[in-house]
């Protein structure tokens, strides 16, 4: 039976590897924004936990905060006419390192408030963590280990 149900899942592994090959995309997600009330205060905020320089600007009626990227997916801290935040709705996971506790441990210091500690997922999907930031989003983190 065990075998069965191992060439039914690798059956279904295949089929979503096609779906995903059919719909022409390497990734789902190809930028983010965190709203803001207080675009600097978010600056620091994120400035802070992460160890970065944040740079900002002002388009077209918003103020932009770009996080650093060398390659990948990338985003922005967004101030303006609709932009707020929420505890609600999608949850954003950003990029822990490679120990999440690390980053964690400077949300209070920054002004945000830790909702769940680091927690184990899964040996292959490693460790998450929930946070409030300092304009009232709710974001996670995620580390490998």
């Amino acid at each position: 039976m065990g075998s069965t149900v191992n060439l039914k899942e690798k059956i279904k592994e295949a089929k979503l590897q096609k779906l995903k090959e059919q719909a022409g995309f390497k990734n789902f997600v190809t930028w983010f924004e965190i709203p803001a009330y207080n675009h600097y205060r978010s600056v620091a905020f994120f400035n802070y936990i992460y160890q970065i320089e944040i740079t900002s600007v002002e388009l077209n009626g918003f103020a932009m905060g770009f996080f650093p990227v060398d390659s990948g997916v990338s985003g922005a801290i967004v101030t303006g006419n609709g932009c707020i935040p929420s505890e609600i709705g999608p949850l954003l996971y950003l990029n822990g390192g490679d120990d999440l506790n690390i980053i964690l441990a400077r949300v209070n210091e920054a002004g945000g408030r830790v909702v769940m500690g680091k927690t184990f997922l899964s040996e292959t999907a490693g460790y998450f963590a929930l946070f409030i930031d300092s304009e009232g989003n709710r974001l996670a983190l995620h580390s490998k280990y």
